[in-house]
C-alpha cells in the first residue's frame, strides 16, 4: 500500500494546488460542452456551472451515467477560472492512506467520486465526516458521486449519514433509448468525427448501449480511421467491436 504522508500534501497543494500528481490524475478534456444535456439532466447541468452557484452537492445515478465525466469537467472549469480543484477516485483511493485528505479544505474544489466505496471502512468514513467538518470553516467546495442513493447507501458512521442527507442531492439520469443517437452524432460532431446516421445506428445496434463504452469506440474509430485513411463505415466499426 502506497501511503503518502500529510505533509507531503499539504506542501504539494500550497506550493501548486492546481496541479496535484497522483497515479489517477490523468490530462482528460472532459469538459461541458462535451456532454450531452438530456431534458432529465439540464438543471443539474446548469447548476455545475453557475458560478455564483457554491454549494456541496451529493450526485447520484446508476453506473456510467457520466459521474465521473462531469466531475472532471468541472475540475476543468475551476482550472479555466484559476482556481484549485482535486478529484478523488474513491475506489482507487481506498488504496491510499487517509492522509490525502488532510488539509484539502484549503483547495477550492474537491471532487468525490464514488462515495459508496468508503461504505463499512471506518478509517475512510471517518476522514470524509472530518474533512466535511473542516470544510464548514473555509471557503471550499465539497461534491461527491455516488452510484447509490442515500438511503441505500448504508453508511456505517452514522454522523457521516447525517452530514451527507444535509447536502443538496440531485439524481444524474442515464439517457433514454431515444436520445443515445442524438447524443452520439453531437459527441462525434464535436470531435469532428464524420459519423453516418446507419454507422452510428449498426453502433446502438451491436455495442453497448451506454454513452461511456460508445464513446471509447467512436475514439478507436477515429484514430483507426486517421491511421487506415478510411472512412468510418459499418467494416471499419466491425473490426473495433
Amino acid at each position: 500500500m502506497l501511503k503518502i504522508g500529510s505533509r507531503v500534501l499539504i506542501n504539494i497543494i500550497m506550493n501548486n494546488p492546481k496541479q496535484l500528481t497522483f497515479p489517477w490524475n490523468k490530462d482528460n478534456k472532459s469538459s461541458f460542452d462535451n456532454f450531452y444535456i438530456s431534458k432529465f439532466n439540464k438543471q443539474l447541468l446548469l447548476l455545475l456551472q453557475d458560478e455564483a452557484f457554491n454549494d456541496d452537492l451529493l450526485i447520484f445515478g446508476i453506473k456510467d451515467s457520466g459521474k465521473t465525466f462531469l466531475l472532471q469537467a468541472l475540475c476543468n472549469l475551476y482550472h479555466s477560472r484559476r482556481k484549485s480543484a482535486f478529484f478523488l477516485p474513491m475506489k482507487q483511493t481506498t488504496e491510499f492512506s487517509v492522509d490525502i485528505l488532510d488539509s484539502l479544505e484549503n483547495v477550492d474544489l474537491v471532487c468525490i467520486d464514488g462515495i459508496e466505496n468508503a461504505v463499512g471502512n471506518k478509517i475512510w468514513e471517518t476522514a470524509i465526516f472530518n474533512l466535511i467538518n473542516r470544510s464548514l470553516n473555509s471557503d471550499n467546495r465539497l461534491i461527491f458521486t455516488s452510484s447509490k442513493n442515500i438511503d441505500d447507501m448504508n453508511l456505517g458512521l452514522k454522523d457521516l449519514d447525517s452530514r451527507l442527507r444535509k447536502l443538496q442531492s440531485h439524481e444524474l439520469r442515464s439517457l433514454a433509448d431515444d436520445e443515445l443517437l442524438l447524443a452520439l452524432k453531437h459527441i462525434a460532431s464535436l470531435r469532428s468525427i464524420e459519423l453516418g446516421d446507419k454507422e452510428a445506428q449498426y453502433l446502438l445496434t451491436y455495442a453497448n448501449r451506454n454513452i461511456s463504452d460508445l464513446v471509447q469506440i467512436l475514439e478507436s474509430l477515429d484514430q483507426l480511421s486517421m491511421e487506415m485513411k478510411r472512412r468510418i463505415t459499418i467494416p471499419l466499426i466491425k473490426e473495433v467491436i
